[in-house]
């Protein structure tokens, strides 16, 4: 197949060049390393790093702070296995989003 424009990298980006390419016309293919898009920041970096660290503000605040709001509570307790689960879900989100959007944009995404 041949293409007006390769985008290697689906980071942020990556993918809006590629949208902006096909907005504009071009037939485009996007290639990213990991099995869904987002490139690093989205898969491994930023995103789940923030979404753990929303978790943890929560667990802080919690621990801390709903006391002086007027909520009592039992002593918070971790659970690492769902803190995970719910960072897996969140970039699951976005990276189904991103592959929503070359869909619609009808661009071709190569892994490898």
């Amino acid at each position: 197949m041949k293409y007006d424009v390769t985008v290697i990298g689906s980071g942020p980006g990556g993918y809006v060049a590629a949208i902006r390419c096909a907005q504009l016309g071009m037939k485009v293919a996007i290639v990213e390393k990991y099995n869904s898009l987002g490139g690093t920041c989205l898969n491994v970096g930023c995103i789940p790093s923030k979404a753990l660290l929303d978790s943890s503000h929560h667990f802080h605040d919690a621990e801390h702070t709903f006391k002086e709001h007027g909520i009592d509570i039992p002593a918070p307790k971790v659970n690492f296995k769902q803190m995970i689960a719910r960072k897996g879900d969140v970039v699951k989100a976005n990276t189904d989003g991103i592959q929503f959007l070359m869909k619609k944009n009808k661009i071709d995404v190569f892994h490898g």
